[in-house]
């Protein structure tokens, strides 16, 4: 007698087949499976396998990976939320930036070669702006821009690429181009930006970048958005340099060839000394390096008719690659620009980020960097603001060289831009050992010389805490060709002065 419970089971299989069997192209199916199971056992163990782990994770029980979960009641919990106190959400201020917050000087009026200081009331020698040629108070500049301001409205509202492009624009990239001598130009709204962008636009992962340790936070913070590999040479020591590049020419040997920068400044910012420019001209040819140099400083400012540092080493711009510069120091202006190959520039008006994300530049300010240039261009009144200007830098550096026990001098003697620091023999004697300490010392020189000698000087600022190498504390003079060698010499002396004041009182 057949048992009843095979019987159900054959029964069940073969109502099940037909069913299957009755699907369209179930055979199809069938046969397929039946083919890849039977010349691949190891398969069907492995599937059947993962079946049965599926099937009891699936039913297997729940648990909790922290154990030591206690429940609370309501009470428990108002209580530890009234007890909570948040992180704050940014530190405490230190005792010397909330010194720098409450010495920090207000102006009344217009900038300028002498303001009118909000505390006093009483207008000040103003050796602590960037307004090196004196285009502030240029009147014919300031009527310029007024009249572009009447046409042209206060700013653009859009991304050069969006309609934010103007008439101006195209002017002064052309005004800038023939100025330098290079084939093509673009403008930038930030001078901050410009260079961290036309970095990051031609430098990528793998790239390698070779930069002066001693350039400003705008190149670092560039070399780090282009995610390259970084070497550091020591701050304008070329024999560094051709060490860093033989280097990386034997690493190079076992890699492929990927784009290679030197970045370097022509006026260093944070020292205020002059890149041997013709050095670096030599190690890009012999190792085939292509050149980015920041003339953000020294552009309107270096050269007999202020071209910058290739014009300084009659070096022809066309063999630099990329010539970087700002609007906002020499021309008292506002924005950045990159000169060099039509191609490149083409390419940074898709890639450059600064470019394509940023509001253009207001049509007055572009209006001001071309009347700037045109002053520098035409006529002798250019060269004459360029000449007093380094007089005027020459006389206060004659002045404060005189005191080497008390002001050490990292600047070049071309330079409009001064770095006064202490020495360290200096500090060590007056048991000055913290760089805060050394703060306050300059933060003495910087109050005595405005308060007994009207003169607005002002200490070097740092993002101290993203700094790649930090410079040491200094004083920045920034030398105005507005002034008077009289008013310049006299404003030298009050700080050599003062540095010896500040240090001796602490022996």
């Amino acid at each position: 007698m057949d048992n009843p419970i095979l019987s159900a089971l054959n029964q069940t299989l073969f109502t099940v087949s037909r069913a299957v069997e009755a699907v369209p192209g179930s055979d199809i199916v069938i046969n397929y499976i039946k083919n890849s199971y039977q010349n691949d056992p190891f398969r069907v163990v492995l599937e059947l396998g993962l079946a049965i782990y599926a099937v009891k994770y699936m039913m297997s029980k729940k648990y909790r990976i922290d154990h030591t979960h206690i429940p609370l009641t309501e009470k428990e919990i108002d209580e530890l939320v009234a007890e909570w106190q948040p992180e704050p959400l940014v530190q405490p201020l230190s005792d010397i930036q909330r010194m720098e917050l409450e010495r920090t000087q207000v102006i009344v009026g217009g900038q300028g070669s002498k303001p009118k200081l909000q505390a006093t009331g009483k207008n000040m020698l103003n050796l602590a702006s960037s307004n090196f040629l004196g285009y502030v108070n240029n009147e014919e500049i300031k009527e310029k821009a007024i009249e572009t301001l009447r046409n042209y409205g206060v700013g653009s509202c859009g991304p050069p690429g969006f309609y934010g492009t103007l008439d101006v624009h195209i002017e002064l990239e052309k005004d800038i181009a023939r100025f330098l001598g290079t084939e093509s130009a673009i403008i930038y709204a930030q001078g901050f930006s410009t260079i961290s962008s036309v970095i990051a636009a031609f430098s990528k992962r793998g790239d390698i970048i070779v930069a002066d340790d001693g350039c400003n936070f705008a190149i670092q913070k560039g070399t780090q958005i282009s995610r390259s590999n970084i070497k550091w040479f020591k701050h304008n020591d070329m024999a560094d340099l051709e060490r860093v590049l033989q280097s990386i020419q034997k690493e190079s040997k076992k890699r492929p060839l990927t784009r290679r920068f030197i970045v370097t400044e022509g006026l260093f910012q944070n020292y205020g000394d002059i890149v041997p420019l013709d050095k670096i001209m030599e190690l890009k040819h012999k190792y085939k390096y292509r050149v980015i140099l920041d003339e953000s400083n020294s552009f309107g400012l270096l050269g007999k008719t202020g071209r910058g540092v290739t014009e300084l080493f009659n070096i022809s711009p066309k063999d630099i690659d990329m010539i970087v510069g700002s609007m906002a120091n020499s021309f008292s202006a506002a924005g950045g620009f990159c000169a060099g190959p039509k191609e490149v520039v083409d390419h940074q008006r898709l890639s450059g980020q600064a470019f394509v994300f940023s509001a253009s530049i207001p049509a007055m300010l572009a209006i001001c960097s071309s009347e700037a240039i045109k002053i520098l261009e035409h006529g002798q009144n250019g060269q004459k603001l360029l000449k007093e200007l380094h007089d005027n830098a020459a006389a206060f550096r004659n002045v404060v060289v005189t005191a080497p026990q008390a002001i050490e001098i990292s600047s070049d003697a071309g330079s409009p831009i001064l770095h006064l620091r202490f020495p360290k023999n200096t500090l060590d004697a007056a048991g000055v050992t913290s760089r805060d300490e050394e703060k306050y010392l300059l933060q003495e020189v910087v109050d005595e010389v405005a308060t007994k000698d009207g003169t607005l000087i002002t200490r070097a600022k740092y993002v101290e805490h993203h700094e790649l190498f930090l410079p040491r504390p200094s004083i920045r003079i920034s030398i105005s060709a507005c002034h008077s060698r009289k008013e310049v010499e006299k404003a030298a002396q009050a700080v050599k002065a003062a540095f010896i004041k500040a240090t001796s009182k602490r022996k």
